[in-house]
């Protein structure tokens, strides 16, 4: 089932089975399936509270996080749809600030495949109509919306007039969607440009930028990136942003990770170039400490999967699956074999090229360990600790998390840092053993 999508209440899963059996079982872009859906079902994306769409390739989750942090600050509520989810399906839709209960969520998707009948609409489609219907129905301030795959042709893309929209870092990703050029990856980004809402980017190097110059002026959307209409910059403990409306000083983002502050800084951008709500200065400043995103270089606790690493160790969680993805990973493991014994858990998508990320992490540490990741199609362990000594790296395979974190404490008698990475679902996989449930 995509995304391993499956629930513990019967009737939720009794709906999620039959949007699998319904469903053309793979993703499909395009929006004259999820078009004809929603028409049935009343158009509900024309009504929902004002909307921040966000696109990218990474940190396009991180950015949506700071959005609805700072603007639950500003003591507004905020409706979020995201994905995937990492454990329970009610992950990708939050209502008012709270996830969707297994009743209502089991009601809506029924109603929603009953109008569904004959369409064809992929699984994504039919989540992303469940949302909008849910989101049409609560009174919240805002809405945040994350692109699910690309843009121009992503399901969410049928936003007539949101209140502002984003771009966050760009990479290659998706290959068989989207091919490998940056270009073409820029401009599919960039088709959820609408006219005359502002398009808020970060700054790219110059074939990226005219890309999507391009395609914001075909839609007339004014084009606000960073370094031209905004500015921001690390010093220190702080974030310096500015624009035409004066400056704002930021605290550090508390997710890890020099990439976080840009992405703060994206939101930060969303909200001042926007007109649909208010949110004050302090707002944007808590965003910065309230923000949470799991899966994000997240210090997981002590709990029965971590339990078995040595007194004093650390391990972290991210779901690095792309090389623009591993890269600030990466920096944010500088210096960890100078502080002792580190180790990376890799487990990877049969569709992901691994030797890139495999090259930015396995540097990084003492021991790569391999696994597979569950219920989904991947890299078969062996051969990816091959490739991991072929790359000159000390590496061995193992058959679950808790086997690797196993063979690392059996390897390492010292304290340890150690990073699970390679896919959202098997970081999933490891919150739900490690009993550290996204809320």
């Amino acid at each position: 089932m995509p995304d391993h999508a499956r629930s513990q209440d019967p009737a939720v899963h009794a709906q999620l089975d039959r949007l699998w059996s319904l469903s053309p079982g793979a993703d499909v872009l395009g929006l004259e399936r999820i078009t004809r859906l929603l028409d049935r079902l009343g158009n509900p994306q024309d009504h929902m509270p004002p909307v921040f769409h966000v696109a990218g390739t990474n940190g396009k989750g991180s950015t949506c996080a700071f959005l609805r942090a700072a603007i639950e600050a500003a003591g507004h509520d905020v409706h979020v749809y995201s994905s995937p989810h990492l454990v329970r399906f009610n992950e990708r839709i939050r209502i008012a600030g709270r996830l969707i209960d297994d009743a209502a969520l089991a009601a809506l998707l029924g109603e929603v495949l009953d109008h569904a009948e004959g369409i064809g609409a992929s699984f994504f489609e039919v989540t992303t109509a469940a949302a909008f219907l849910a989101f049409a129905r609560h009174p919240a301030a805002a809405t945040i919306i994350e692109v699910g795959l690309g843009g121009r042709l992503d399901a969410t893309n049928v936003l007539r007039s949101p209140a502002i929209c984003g771009i966050a870092a760009l990479g290659v990703d998706h290959e068989a969607f989207l091919g490998r050029s940056l270009t073409g990856i820029a401009r599919e980004k960039a088709g959820i440009a609408k006219s005359n809402v502002p398009l808020v980017t970060m700054d790219y190097p110059r074939p990226l930028r005219r890309a999507i110059a391009g395609v914001a002026d075909t839609a007339g959307a004014p084009l606000l990136s960073r370094n031209e209409a905004w500015h921001s910059n690390a010093r220190g403990n702080r974030i310096i942003y500015s624009d035409e409306r004066g400056t704002v000083t930021l605290p550090r983002p508390t997710l890890a990770g020099a990439h976080q502050s840009r992405n703060l800084a994206l939101a930060v951008a969303m909200i001042r170039h926007q007109s649909a709500l208010s949110v004050p200065t302090e707002a944007l400043q808590a965003a910065a400490h309230q923000a949470r995103w799991p899966a994000r270089m997240q210090a997981l606790g002590d709990g029965p999967l971590t339990r078995p690493l040595p007194p004093g160790s650390a391990c972290w969680l991210d779901g690095a699956h792309n090389p623009s993805a591993a890269i600030p990973v990466a920096r944010s493991m500088a210096g960890w074999r100078k502080q002792g014994p580190s180790a990376l858990v890799l487990g990877m998508l049969a569709n992901k090229e691994a030797a890139p990320v495999l090259t930015r992490l396995g540097a990084m540490v003492d021991l790569v360990v391999t696994l597979p990741v569950p219920h989904h199609a991947c890299h078969d362990p062996e051969k990816l600790a091959e490739q991991a000594r072929a790359l000159g790296y000390k590496a061995i395979a193992a058959r679950t998390p808790a086997d690797a974190l196993d063979r690392i404490a059996s390897h390492f008698r010292h304290p340890t840092n150690v990073l699970i990475a390679g896919s959202l679902y098997l970081a999933g996989q490891v919150l739900e053993e490690n009993d550290e449930l996204p809320q």
